[in-house]
């Protein structure tokens, strides 16, 4: 079977109990619903993202209050996951990025009509205000067991038609058990960067990871790369220059004499990579611009347990493992540095310098 990415998703989201996709959610936990709705949740929200991107809505953008990004995409992913994780577990938190307060304003209302038609094509609905008070399900506030959102990770990426990733995690009690990545725009083989694209990564605590290849329905079980030589290492790190260090990265390079050079990739889609052994090591320091940022759950917690799951480690900086019970903002951590394992330490240790 060939699909184009919208036909598939369609496809998918018409046949969920087909056998393939049966498959893969058996291997990671046949019994679990939480598993089920949630690959059901970023599909639809996928569609919808590829869909605005193939008529070029996704050009017009929002700036929020921190000046950054959010599109008619970002919102209508958002509302569609909230959604449908509200029906299935009414008593979950949600801790997700957007809100509504932007989309509601009046010189707003085109587009907030925009997302309601999106919205309305994978899940009817009546009403703008219904989609706006989907998008407002999300909560500030972490609890014993939530769901961490991120509707489209990578805005920037989404609105160039370079990679993103809508992600999604599972949080109990400060641990992740279920972490989802959809990146509609990333090449499914690593040796054909330029053929067919579309990836779906999922993990369950203790289960492993598996990429689903979204154009001949096929899985394959994710594993890190092998690589214990520093010097053969590739870094893959943000495209933004205001996100991470990149003169900082390129001397720790230096110093582990790595000479080739580093992948620059919008989003979570960057531990994807490093759980398939594409590369060995995505390195997060934070900008000098910057010295106090904290990172955002959303932005790393799905990607965390599909990089652990296919065997790789992943700590802030200084070592410490990733901590996602203090609220949105991971104010115990600094930085992200994330490994096949194997060099983690050796890494850890030029990060002293």
């Amino acid at each position: 079977m060939n699909l184009g990415i919208e036909e598939f998703w369609n496809f998918l989201i018409r046949n969920s109990s087909i056998p393939r996709l049966a498959n893969v959610i058996n291997m990671m936990d046949q019994n679990s619903i939480e598993v089920v709705t949630a690959i059901q949740a970023v599909i639809k929200a996928s569609a919808l993202c590829q869909k605005i991107r193939k008529d070029l809505v996704g050009g017009e953008s929002i700036l929020k209050s921190d000046r950054s990004p959010v599109t008619i995409a970002d919102y209508g992913s958002q509302a569609i996951i909230c959604k449908m994780l509200r029906e299935r577990f009414p008593h979950d938190t949600i801790v997700a990025e957007e809100d509504s307060k932007e989309l509601r304003r009046p010189d707003h209302s085109k587009n907030l009509e925009q997302v309601t038609h999106y919205v309305n094509a994978f899940v009817p609905t009546s009403s703008s205000k219904e989609v706006c008070s989907w998008i407002d399900f999300s909560s500030n506030s972490v609890t014993d067991r939530f769901w961490a959102l991120d509707p489209i990770d990578g805005t920037k990426g989404f609105l160039r038609g370079d990679q993103y990733a809508i992600a999604l995690a599972l949080i109990e009690n400060g641990v992740v058990k279920l972490g989802l990545l959809a990146c509609p725009n990333l090449y499914v083989d690593i040796h054909q960067p330029f053929g067919e694209k579309g990836c779906l990564f999922v993990a369950l605590k203790g289960r492993g990871s598996v990429q689903m290849d979204i154009h001949v329905l096929t899985k394959q079980t994710l594993s890190v790369s092998k690589v214990m030589n520093p010097s053969e290492a590739i870094i893959t790190e943000s495209v933004e220059p205001d996100h991470a260090d990149h003169l900082f990265h390129q001397r720790l390079a230096q110093k582990l004499n790595i000479s080739k050079p580093s992948i620059r990739m919008d989003s979570q889609a960057k531990y994807g990579i490093l759980a398939r052994g594409e590369v060995t090591l995505y390195l997060r320091v934070p900008s000098p611009g910057e010295p106090g940022y904290k990172e955002n759950i959303w932005d790393h917690a799905a990607g965390s347990i599909i990089a652990e799951e296919a065997g790789g480690r992943v700590t802030d900086v200084l070592g410490n493992p990733l901590n996602f019970s203090c609220g949105i903002k991971m104010v115990k951590n600094h930085g992200i540095l994330v490994t096949n394992g194997i060099l983690h330490d050796v890494v850890l240790k030029a990060l002293e310098m």
